[in-house]
């Protein structure tokens, strides 16, 4: 159980978010970033709560450009919501906390389905 937010490089990006077994929030973000040093401290707490559920990434995008690049992140923070290797959902720019959390469940419940139709695909 992972319960704080997991520094991902380019190199480990396919192994820790294409390849988890849990849903995965890649938060790109950078030292600089004002919006993104507001939300870390959201992330932090959520990665606490939500640790059965999801993991909490983050990429340095400063340090680690290529998947920023690859899906075409323009502005920081975002965030993108994986299930299955498969991006959900993008979201641009800090939100409040309580905004945050509903889409976290938002996810979660739509990361569920996307696991139960895979393995409905396997045993079918």
């Amino acid at each position: 159980m992972i319960d704080e937010p997991i520094a991902v490089t380019d190199d480990a990006f396919e192994e820790k978010i294409m390849q988890s077994e849990l849903p995965v929030v890649v938060d790109f973000w950078a030292p600089w970033c004002g919006p993104c040093r507001m939300v870390a401290p959201i992330l932090d707490k959520l990665a606490g709560e939500y640790a059965d559920k999801v993991i909490i990434a983050k990429v340095n995008t400063d340090e680690d450009s290529q998947w920023a690049g690859h899906y075409g992140v323009q502005g920081i923070p975002t965030m993108m919501f994986f299930a299955n290797g498969k991006l959900i959902h993008r979201q641009v720019g800090a939100l409040p906390e309580p905004v945050l959390r509903d889409l976290f469940d938002q996810f979660i419940h739509v990361a569920a389905d996307e696991v139960s139709d895979e393995v409905s695909e396997e045993v079918g």
